[in-house]
Parts: structure tokens; C-alpha cells; sequence
């Protein structure tokens, strides 16, 4: 394997695709770096960039490479700020990855994260796939369900709620339902989870008469944002998370429904390796978010 000092140079460029910019990241000439490129990708027997008088590209095998060479350095930049007792100054790079629905609660946070920890380097990738945390070079999942990874740590965050929502409009139309076996008259929006295609049960607090209700699915759809939109249009009845229709109700687009029923709580857990438990940064950005999300009043 090459000296870390070519495995620098590549992620560098790789990261600016401009040879002068990783130099001049580096602290060395940019023929020096051309130079550390060239021979990693002589040694690998692969080319690692498409290069033209006008620009440089990652190739399909740079890509991955560079995912692997930059978990490796952000590793041994947790060792050097452990050994160098920087607890107090976490710095460097953090990948974090979070439902797409996610922007609208951890967002709003950020300023005062970035305010207090400003050598952290923030990178935030909403997306409802399952990414594997671990190959995927991630250093924080946020996700809601299960946990079934051993090889992670995790720490749960604080508590949202469930509930029923529509717009007046669409109230006018067809009535408010005023008990649970209501909703079976009504158009109901549902959703259905991306990873697995199920659709989300609805978990309500039943009369001990009702045994199931027999909803009508007029809508199916796997994007909750799509979901309130599809809600504030009067498409039918929704059963969403209170972070995402908060501003809505705000502002009196939709309107909540029989409240008396909707007691469901969800979790979302934040998940790190479990190797890497002692990185100053992957500490405080989950202290960070333990105490401020989701916090009650």
C-alpha cells in the first residue's frame, strides 16, 4: 500500500476535484500531488480519475476508493484528537445520515451545534434507504424502528406522537368524524415504508367494541412530506408524526382529529460503531441531539 502522504493527496483532490486545491490544502505543490496520485494508481493498477485539460472526475473505482480512504483518515483523525486530549475541540468531518423527513427536526438545531463546536464538519444525507452505517462510511445513522445491528452503539432519543390529521376544506366536505369507526367512511392517506413496502398500521386507542377498522385507502404514498401535502390539498385524512404538521397546524392549514385516540409514540435512535465510541465528535454531536430533540413543552 502507498505512504498515507499519496492516500492524502487523492482524498484531497478527490474531494475539490482540482489538483491545485488539494495542494494547496496539503501544503505542498500541486505536481507534488499529481505526482502522489500517480503513483497510488500505478500501484493499484486502476485508474482513479478522468482527467482533461478542464477538469478532473472521479472514476466509478475512484469513487469507491475514496469512501474507504476517507473513513480511514477520519479514524486516524479520532485517534490523533484522543491522544491530543481534544475532548474539549472536536474537529473534522462528520457524516450523518437521517430519513429525509428528518430536516425538519434536526435542522432548525444546527445554528447552535455549529455555534458551539465550529471545527465539526457537518454532512448530512437525508435519505429513507437503509444505508449500511459501517461500509457505507457514515459516523452517525439517525432512524426510527428496530435496532438489529450488534455491531453498533446506540442511544435513544426523546419521544414524538402520532396524529390524525386533515384540512378544513376537506372537513367541510365530508364531515368530521367524531368517533374511530368514523374513519371508515372517510379517505384515508397511507403510508408505505420504503424499506420494507408494508403500510403503516394506524395504532389508535380502540372502543373495546371495535376489533379493526376497515380503513379506506384512497391514497398510498411513501414520502411522508408528500404525505401533509397531499393532507393540506384535502385529499383525505392522514396519520402523521406532530414534528412534521406542526408548522401547518400553526398556521391553520390542517387540523388534528379525535386526540383522544392518538397516544402512539415513536422512537428515533441515534446509532454510531461501536469501534469508534470514543470519537470526540460522534460524543458530543449525540449528547447534542439527545438533549435537544424532541424535548417536551
Amino acid at each position: 500500500m502507498e505512504s498515507l502522504t499519496s492516500i492524502l493527496s487523492f482524498v484531497k483532490t478527490a474531494e475539490s476535484l482540482s489538483f491545485v486545491s488539494a495542494a494547496r490544502a496539503i501544503g505542498i505543490s500541486a505536481t507534488a500531488v499529481g505526482k502522489n496520485v500517480a503513483r497510488l494508481e500505478a500501484s493499484l493498477n486502476v485508474r482513479l480519475f478522468q482527467r482533461s485539460t478542464r477538469k478532473v472526475s472521479l472514476t466509478v473505482e475512484g469513487e469507491m476508493f475514496y469512501e474507504r480512504c476517507r473513513k480511514i483518515l477520519d479514524d486516524l483523525q479520532d485517534a490523533e484528537a484522543m491522544l491530543s486530549h481534544s475532548v474539549q475541540a472536536p474537529r473534522g468531518r462528520l457524516r450523518v445520515s437521517l430519513p429525509t423527513i428528518g430536516y425538519r427536526f434536526l435542522l432548525p438545531m444546527m445554528p447552535d451545534f455549529r455555534k458551539a463546536y465550529p471545527e465539526v464538519e457537518l454532512e448530512l444525507d437525508f435519505n429513507d434507504q437503509l444505508v449500511d452505517l459501517i461500509n457505507d462510511g457514515f459516523d452517525v445513522v439517525i432512524r426510527s424502528g428496530d435496532l438489529v445491528d450488534s455491531r453498533l452503539m446506540s442511544r435513544r432519543l426523546g419521544p414524538f406522537r402520532f396524529v390524525l390529521c386533515a384540512a378544513p376544506g376537506y372537513l367541510e366536505r365530508k364531515g368530521r368524524p367524531e368517533k374511530l369507526l368514523d374513519l371508515e367512511l372517510h379517505d384515508c392517506l397511507r403510508y408505505r415504508f420504503v424499506t420494507t413496502g408494508k403500510i403503516m398500521d394506524w395504532t389508535l386507542t380502540s372502543d373495546p367494541e371495535i376489533t379493526q377498522l376497515r380503513l379506506n385507502s384512497s391514497l398510498t404514498l411513501n414520502n411522508m412530506e408528500a404525505m401533509l401535502t397531499a393532507t393540506i390539498d384535502g385529499h383525505g385524512i392522514a396519520y402523521m408524526p406532530d414534528f412534521l404538521v406542526k408548522e401547518a397546524l400553526a398556521v391553520g392549514d390542517i387540523e388534528t382529529l379525535l386526540d383522544a385516540h392518538t397516544k402512539d409514540q415513536g422512537f428515533f435512535w441515534a446509532l454510531w460503531p461501536s469501534s469508534r465510541h470514543l470519537s470526540p465528535k460522534i460524543r458530543v454531536f449525540v449528547d447534542f441531539i439527545c438533549s435537544q430533540l424532541f424535548k417536551q413543552g
